[in-house]
């Protein structure tokens, strides 16, 4: 690889791909990803704490700056830009540990999803084989009419008001 090569390397070469072999397995699997979100959080949340000390360091350094001449709040004007920008990088902090979280909790919902998917489709296919070749059927015996009607005593017995018979209606 020359110069002009290195210029617009992209970052994926022989190297990156086999340095990326633990992201990989991380990525497959929800509990280890979970895991390394976890750690990632815990360290962004630490940067957060001392970016947070770091801003009141600042605030005050900053505001205390005067320079002879200024009028009242001259410094405090000056000072602003360099607090919105510490301030935008605590929110940008915060935001990311939420995202890492969502993202970990959508990580979980896809592999259930899958899992689910992967469920269902077993199921239809062995629904679709079960109508293909259905199991045959054992023929029912033939039994005498009064012994149909002692068994079919209660619930099972006669839907309709015609299919009563010689019994009594309530």
């Amino acid at each position: 690889m020359n110069s002009s090569d290195a210029r617009f390397d992209d970052g994926f070469n022989e190297n990156t791909v086999a340095s990326d072999g633990p992201l990989k397995a991380i990525a497959e699997n929800p509990a280890a990803y979970d895991s390394y979100l976890q750690h990632l959080q815990s360290v962004l949340l630490q940067m957060k704490r001392n970016v947070e000390t770091l801003e009141t360091h600042v605030r005050v350094h900053a505001r205390s700056q005067r320079v002879q001449g200024d009028k009242w709040g001259q410094a405090w004007l000056r000072a602003l830009p360099l607090e919105h920008s510490v301030r935008s990088m605590i929110s940008d902090l915060e935001s990311t540990t939420k995202q890492m979280e969502k993202s970990a909790h959508r990580h979980h919902a896809h592999a259930e999803k899958v899992q689910e998917i992967a469920r269902q489709r077993k199921d239809k296919a062995l629904e679709k084989a079960r109508k293909k070749n259905p199991l045959p059927q054992a023929v029912p015996q033939q039994q005498s009419p009064q012994a149909g009607q002692t068994q079919n005593s209660g619930y099972a017995g006669p839907t309709t008001l015609w299919g009563l018979d010689d019994r009594d209606s309530a």
